[in-house]
């Protein structure tokens, strides 16, 4: 706040001028305790009594919840001592000049002694009994209670929602600014259901007061009257009983409608919005409840003897309540779900075309030319079921659940051609044959069908692209025609094994941990952080898939990493391990009807690698240092053997000794991403097998 602005002098001086009128009215009501009142302030105060009284009640119906009309209990103390006060000025009047006739204490009064008692004060007094007999015994006794049995539960609950209010705090689920709100909530939500239970007894005994005074003016006029002023006992009686009376009315009144306001605040308990809302949205909220209404009700207007028009009346309304609020309400969650999906459209077409969307890329894209893109469009359902299974079979494959695969079109492109990204760089890219089919001889004889030679994207494969309309011809020369969609998803699920590392995230892995049984979570809170860390042991998983050797039985890796940590940091020398330990998987899942396909290193290569690793005095190895010719060699007649046996057709693995293995991989890997390297120790028992070959 600034020094010497006149705005803020102005509301500081407007807070302290209200301030100054709230104490002098709080004065003048005691005032009007002590001093005599002349009677055209008494119907001015009586009218700001009746008027109160209505604005209470109409705030108690619209506030959405209880804790909002917090002053409430002040303003029923106020209100209450505003009555009496009005009830003593009152009595001071009738008792003093009553023998003036009905206007002695006013014209407000007056009017209820003649208006509401229509002349007659049997009817007022019987009038004045049941409004007090239903506020007395029906709105305030309820009202109390409920009053009572909400302070009380509200009070039990404080210390069960301050512990969940410290726990959302500790989860991080809220910030210190959340947390410091509802504790204030909480504390006003104790503190003004503690003040309306005893606020409710202000209500109580306001009804006891009016009904006392009443009693008292009855008693005191007639007296006076008789004695003081002369008149008979019958006159005496009429005028000061209607007086009384018609008093006891515009006093009970208020308080009538000030204990409905109560009743209705402390009865909507959890129930938020206005009291509308709550009460008619509910009682409105079952048709069928309307619909089996009405039609008693129309029995009750054909009962002879009954009245038929009101009856009938009710049930008519209710009967198109019963069909209308349907259709309402149905109209109105239509409006609601298509504003909210206008919405959430507004807000991606916001995000897409922010900075931020630019910034962000996608885990596996595919894209599209422009020819193949319109092709693939009309297919676009086809295409999806397929790239929806691709994920699932990958997920029962590997053991979690890839990234979704976004599809684009890019002009940039080869109008047939389509490129397939890896967080956003290109791992590949090929170009079909719209019309056409694919034939993969794989060196066999071609087939006698006119097509274009060309590779096989996925493997590099030998194939044929031939016109769709020889596809039975293929076919019946023992090829397998394959159509385009089959061969980019082949293409497309072939880079996403060989990057299976790259699309494991840090979400991912804590996304598999969190799905463990109870058991294996505290086993990995064992091991991780005090042995691992989250990152290596995503590290080691990542090194695992990028042999393409499935996560799916996460608790053998956890127990196998347990054995291995407390002695062993490097995540290379740790994969060694769990490689070994599920042996058994790696080979089941190479192995074709129990047969393991091996093509083995050599002697010469095995020793080679041998001599290639450098070890320090503990005999550990420290640095792989090899020829450069000799790899070259190896790759050539790698790629030699290797090409043969895949144009064969069939799974194999590449078998070499337990130490050499990883950098064997890592030369292998360059050259066939997708040829498996065992150790001769990862050889599971049980497995046969079929020695296809050597590189020597």
């Amino acid at each position: 706040m600034s020094v010497g602005n006149p705005v803020f002098e102005l509301a500081a001086a407007s807070r302290g001028n209200r301030d100054i009128g709230f104490a002098l009215g709080i004065a003048a009501i005691l005032i009007v305790l002590f001093l005599p009142i002349p009677p055209i302030l008494i119907d001015v105060g009586l009218a700001f009594s009746i008027s109160l009284s209505v604005l209470i009640l109409m705030v108690a119906l619209w506030i959405p919840r209880p804790l909002d009309f917090s002053a409430f209990p002040t303003v029923l103390l106020i209100a209450t001592v505003l009555r009496l006060s009005l009830n003593v000025a009152t009595t001071r009047l009738i008792l003093a000049r009553g023998q003036e006739g009905y206007n002695a204490a006013g014209h407000v009064v007056g009017g209820f002694s003649r208006f509401v008692m229509s002349g007659d004060f049997v009817i007022g007094v019987i009038v004045f009994v049941i409004l007090i007999t239903v506020n007395f015994l029906v709105i305030t006794k309820g009202a109390t209670r409920i009053a009572e049995v909400g302070a009380r539960f509200t009070l039990d609950a404080i210390p069960g929602k301050q512990m969940a209010i410290d726990a959302d705090l500790s989860a991080g689920l809220i910030d210190d600014t959340e947390a410091r709100r509802r504790r204030a909530e909480l504390e006003q939500e104790s503190a003004f259901f503690g003040s309306m239970d005893g606020a409710s007894k202000f209500v109580r005994g306001d009804a006891i007061a009016g009904l006392l005074i009443t009693c008292i003016n009855v008693f005191g006029g007639i007296v006076i009257g008789v004695t003081r002023h002369g008149l008979t006992f019958s006159q005496a009686a009429d005028i000061y009983t209607k007086l009384s009376v018609g008093d006891g009315l515009v006093t009970q009144i208020p308080a009538l409608v000030v204990s409905l306001a109560a009743g209705l605040l402390v009865s909507k308990g959890g129930n938020k919005g206005s009291a509308q809302e709550a009460v008619l949205n509910q009682l409105a909220g079952y048709p069928r409840a309307l619909l089996v209404a009405s039609i008693l009700l129309t029995i009750l207007a054909l009962m002879p003897g009954l009245p038929f028009f009101p009856f009938a009346l009710m049930a008519s309304a209710m009967a198109v309540g019963s069909v209308v609020i349907p259709q309402r309400r149905a109209k109105v969650l239509g409006e609601l779900e298509l504003g909210k999906r206008q919405a959430a459209e507004a807000k991606a077409e916001e995000e897409k075309n922010s900075v931020k969307e630019l910034l962000r890329t996608s885990e596996i894209e595919l894209c599209l030319g422009r020819q193949l893109s319109a092709a693939m469009l009309v297919a676009h359902g086809e295409l999806a079921h397929r790239v929806a299974k691709m994920r699932r079979k990958f997920a029962q494959q590997y053991g979690f659940v890839i990234p979704e695969i976004r599809l684009t079109d890019d002009l940039a492109l080869p109008p047939r051609g389509y490129w397939i990204k890896i967080h956003g760089t290109v791992a590949a890219t090929a170009e079909l044959r719209l019309g056409e089919v694919m034939v993969i001889t794989g060196g066999r004889q071609r087939p006698d069908v006119p097509g274009d030679e060309t590779k096989e994207p996925s493997f590099g494969l030998d194939a044929l692209w031939v016109p769709e309309m020889f596809a039975g011809d293929l076919r019946a020369s023992g090829f397998q025609p394959i159509d385009p969609m089959s061969v980019m998803l082949t293409h497309l699920s072939e880079v996403i094994r060989n990057n299976l590392a790259h699309l494991l995230s840090y979400r991912d892995l804590r996304g598999l941990t969190d799905r463990l049984e109870p058991e294996y979570k505290r086993l990995l809170d064992e091991t991780c952080p005090s042995l691992l860390s989250f990152s290596t042991l995503q590290a080691i998983l990542k090194l695992l898939l990028a042999e393409r050797v499935s996560i799916r039985n996460l608790h053998l890796v956890l127990e196998a990493i347990a054995e291995v940590a407390p002695h062993v940091r490097k995540p290379e020398a740790i994969v060694e391990h769990v490689r070994l330990r599920i042996a058994q998987q790696i080979c089941g899942d190479l192995a074709s009807a129990g047969v393991l396909r091996v093509l083995r290193l050599g002697s010469r290569w095995d020793i080679a690698f041998l001599q290639s690793l450098k070890r320090d005095t503990k005999g550990e190895v420290i640095e792989f240092d090899i020829d450069p010719r000799l790899i070259e060699q190896f790759a050539a007649e790698t790629t030699r053997t290797v090409k043969n046996h895949m144009d064969e057709g069939g799974t194999f693995a590449l078998v070499t000794a337990p130490e050499t293995r990883p950098y064997v991989r890592m030369i292998v890997d360059r050259l066939y991403p997708n040829l498996p390297v065992l150790s001769h120790i990862e050889i599971a028992r049980g497995i046969r097998i079929e020695t296809i070959g050597s590189l020597s």
